[in-house]
């Protein structure tokens, strides 16, 4: 299986569960580019349970389309986990979605910085429904790579752990 195929299947995967839940994702993407989104919508039916994705590739994009705080922004860097927990909170709160998923990092080969070279990645996941506050999970992963390899290596992540943020499927 390609590492495409491999991506698009884990996508189908979690659209399957999310089409069975009656929930819709949206992506925030910086580094993919959209890969994400790409991914999901691979699937015939994927409006069923995508409702949108963002790419927010600078900082002025992720505080104008999904409300990232420039003081977050300013503290923390775009490669950041507090960004990329700001970036997957917005990603709910400007979609119709439950579930959303945000990709921040560096995948090259250049703009690596002390303490984030390049492959580092953060990832933020967030449930929920409006009016709540959302369930939310953070993490930052460093992939090897060329550059294709680590916006490939962060969908496949990023989709993989937005699996497990899903409730289990009631059983009929």
């Amino acid at each position: 299986m390609s590492d495409d195929e491999e991506i698009f299947a884990v996508a189908a995967a979690l659209g399957a569960r999310l089409k069975a839940l009656g929930w819709m994702a949206a992506t925030v993407e910086s580094c993919t580019g959209g890969l994400i989104a790409r991914a999901l919508t691979e699937t015939p039916g994927s409006s069923a349970w995508f409702d949108r994705g963002f790419v927010t590739y600078t900082n002025a994009s992720k505080v104008a389309m999904v409300g990232v705080d420039e003081a977050t922004l300013s503290a923390h860097g775009a490669v950041s986990e507090p960004t990329a927990a700001g970036m997957a909170r917005g990603g709910l709160a400007n979609s119709d979605a439950r579930l959303a998923l945000s990709v921040t990092g560096i995948a090259g080969p250049g703009g690596a910085v002390p303490g984030k070279p390049v492959g580092t990645v953060c990832f933020g996941w967030a449930v929920g429904t409006p009016g709540e506050e959302p369930v939310l999970r953070v993490e930052t992963v460093r992939f090897d790579g060329d550059r294709a390899q680590v916006r490939r290596s962060a969908a496949l992540h990023a989709l993989s752990v937005a699996g497990t943020m899903l409730p289990v499927e009631p059983k009929d």
